[in-house]
Parts: C-alpha cells; sequence; structure tokens
C-alpha cells in the first residue's frame, strides 16, 4: 500500500493480513516496528477515540506522534489549485504536505465534510491534496469514509463469531435517529467493509432519500460480485431485523437535501422509532449490535441495547488501536 484512503483501494489479501496483524498485536500490546519513525496527526475536527489511539498505537511501536490542529496551532491551509489566496488560509497544501513529508515518517489526516455542497464534499479534496502533495504515506483518519472504523469493526465481527469467514451472516446497517443532520461518512464505511467480507448486507433507512452516494453503492454492488453475499435495501423495520445476526447503527443525513437541512428535518422527526430497542433486537437471530461511537444514548439506541451483553461497540472502539497500529506499521514497512 502507497496510501491508506479507503479499503476499497486495498486488495483483500491486504485487508486480511492487516485483520491478522491486527490480532497479533492485541495479544502483544508493545513492539518496536516503528523504532525511530513520526507520524504527523492532522486534525481539522475534534476527535477523541482516533487521537487518542493514533497517538498510543504509536507510542507502543517505538515511534513519536506530532498532533496538528490547522486553524488553531497551525496555519489553516488553502486546498485549491490555481487559487489566489487572499482569504483566511496562509499556506498552501502544496508546500505543507511536501515539509511534513521532510520531518515525519507518515501523515493522517482527519477533516469532515463543509455540509454545503454534497458534490464538493464527495470529492474528499483535503485527504487527495494531501495524498497528491505528500512524499510518504498518507493515512485517512476520517473524512467522507472511516477505514480504520472499518478494520477495527470487521475484528470485532471476527472475534464475536470466532471466525475470519462472516459469510452467510445476515447484517443489517440501520439508520436512526438524531436530532440534527450528520454526515454519511460510518454508514458508506459500514456498507464498503461488510460487503466486502461477503455478509448479506441489509440497508435499512426510513425512504429511498436516505440511500447512500452511488459511489458507495457501487462499490457495495462489485463487492457482492467479487466476495459473494448480498445487498438489499428496505423501508421496513421488522423485515430488515428479523434474523438478523448483526445490527450496526448510523446516523446519517439524506444527500438529496445536503446544506438545505430545513425541509429534511420533519422526515428525520418522524422516524425516531428507528431507535434500537430491545423489541427489534428480539426480532434478529440473538444479534450482536454495535455502533462507531460516540451514541447518544436512548436516540440512537437505548440503554438496554447499550448495555447489553449484545453490544460490542466498547471491543470495536477497542480495536481502534490495534488495527491502526498494524497500518502504519505496514505502511513504514512498504516504505
Amino acid at each position: 500500500m502507497n496510501h491508506f484512503l479507503n479499503t476499497q483501494d486495498c486488495t483483500r489479501a491486504e485487508l486480511d493480513a492487516l485483520l491478522a496483524h491486527a490480532a497479533e498485536l492485541k495479544r502483544s500490546k508493545f513492539g518496536d516496528q516503528l523504532k525511530g519513525k513520526s507520524i504527523a496527526l492532522v486534525f481539522f475536527n475534534p476527535s477523541l477515540r482516533t487521537r487518542t489511539s493514533f497517538e498510543l498505537g504509536a507510542q507502543q511501536l517505538g515511534g513519536t506522534a506530532i498532533v496538528l490542529a490547522p486553524g488553531k496551532d497551525a496555519w489553516p491551509i488553502e486546498f485549491e489549485v490555481g487559487s489566489v489566496m487572499d482569504g483566511e488560509a496562509e499556506e498552501h497544501i502544496a508546500e505543507v504536505a511536501r515539509v511534513l513529508s521532510r520531518y515525519v515518517d507518515l501523515i493522517g489526516v482527519r477533516a469532515f465534510p463543509k455540509f454545503v455542497d454534497w458534490q464538493v464534499d464527495r470529492e474528499d479534496r483535503v485527504l487527495k491534496g494531501f495524498a497528491k502533495y505528500s512524499t510518504v504515506p498518507v493515512i485517512n483518519l476520517e473524512t467522507i469514509t472511516h477505514p480504520c472504523q472499518e478494520l477495527a469493526h470487521a475484528l470485532a465481527l471476527q472475534e464475536h463469531f470466532g471466525t475470519s469467514d462472516l459469510r452467510g451472516k445476515k447484517y443489517v446497517l440501520t439508520w436512526t435517529y438524531h436530532p440534527k443532520p450528520l454526515n454519511t461518512v460510518v454508514a458508506n464505511s459500514a456498507l464498503t467493509i461488510a460487503t466486502r467480507l461477503g455478509l448479506d448486507v441489509t440497508l435499512l433507512c426510513p425512504t429511498p432519500d436516505y440511500v447512500l452516494d452511488e459511489r458507495y453503492m457501487g462499490w457495495a454492488a462489485q463487492n457482492v460480485a467479487e466476495s459473494g453475499g448480498s445487498l438489499r435495501i428496505s423501508h421496513d423495520i421488522e423485515d430488515a431485523y428479523r434474523g438478523a445476526d448483526v445490527v450496526y447503527a448510523k446516523s446519517w443525513g439524506a444527500l438529496p437535501y445536503f446544506g438545505n437541512w430545513a425541509p429534511e428535518k420533519p422526515i428525520r422527526d418522524a422516524h425516531r422509532h428507528f431507535i434500537v430497542d430491545e423489541a427489534k433486537m428480539a426480532l434478529t437471530n440473538n444479534a450482536v449490535f454495535s455502533h462507531c461511537l460516540p451514541l447518544r444514548r436512548n436516540i440512537k439506541a437505548t440503554d438496554g441495547v447499550m448495555d447489553s451483553p449484545a453490544c460490542i461497540a466498547i471491543e470495536e472502539a477497542e480495536n481502534r488501536l490495534h488495527v491502526q497500529k498494524a497500518i502504519m506499521a505496514a505502511l513504514v514497512r512498504g516504505r
């Protein structure tokens, strides 16, 4: 791998190797795979799990992590090619990425969508800008996809079912209510990795407006063709949950209303009943439940679900540390 931007860019063999190494690193916390190496973690948005797990992960493998927040403790950055920089930005990504590449061995980037124009946000300009100009590997810490979360989720499922072969398992990716519109990042990623692993995936959402971007639906269809499994879209809660082995929840906004959220709010408010609760989980095949976190209790999922033995959200969050160590080690080794 030259960079780690999306799991869809990786071969299945590469993904399997990362998960296997992550499992090893979970059993043995410390190592020297990053001895004498460093990573710059560039955060355009807040973080709890990502920052903590990457900083600790680098340290546990003998490396050093430098955290930067452009616009706060680092200069604001311009990403447009050919721009006349007479605004807030003080330097261009062409210089930022190349300078950081002279200092560190890896660069991690976290940059959420702006929520104004999806056709702009879907281009992922911040991440692609770093990848274009950097001469060291770049890691996606979460932009319009969240590949590190994907691997943490995959590892948690493999641990729960006791196998790396998840084919034949029924997987429900369900939309849940949130008081404000959120991005589609984790939904994009969950759909991608679940279909990549050959699961039988149901995308459950209130209306067709909540179906994900054609890029990720296309990836999912391609993955089903290559890995087996299946993909279907449902707006029927009971039908989707019945017999499920995995329930994965996430809130996201409807793309047709992107940047114009007022008309979407009544639709969202009318579907509060999509909350993951005990009654829905009772329809499943003793399904495991998870979420990427943070999660608003009794909005996205009830206390009863979150505190039940079926919930593996904490295990998934822990696995961020292990899979990210495997990613950093693989990228450094690849150089």
